[in-house]
């Protein structure tokens, strides 16, 4: 069973990494552009990686925890946008971070 709870971090993982760098290249003056940059191919490559990864993790994990599991990005993806795209983080963005993790660590446990 740890090896799937791993496959499900490191699919978790390995999708922020790729999110993170679509955003790096959405900074390209036009679609095509941005689809030929090197950050957005690798940030696709990592997707498709991540995909694997989640299914690895959904043979042992059941949907209705592993899914909800992957909230956890969202909290990441706030912290990334603050910390390397300098985007405002409000105590109403924090509020709903705390929440978010909160009902994964319930869905976890439970």
């Amino acid at each position: 069973m740890n090896l799937h709870w791993g496959a499900l971090a490191l699919a978790i993982t390995t999708s922020m990494v790729g999110q993170t760098l679509l955003k790096a290249g959405a900074g390209a003056p036009s679609f095509v552009t941005q689809l030929f940059d090197v950050r957005t191919m690798i940030g696709l490559a990592l997707y498709g990686g991540s995909a694997m990864l989640y299914i690895v993790a959904l043979r042992k994990i059941p949907m209705s925890v592993a899914l909800p599991s992957t909230a956890v990005s969202y909290v990441v993806a706030a912290l990334i946008g603050h910390y390397v795209f300098a985007e405002a983080l409000g105590i109403p963005k924090m509020a709903g971070i705390g929440m978010i993790c909160l009902g994964v660590l319930m869905l976890t446990i439970g």
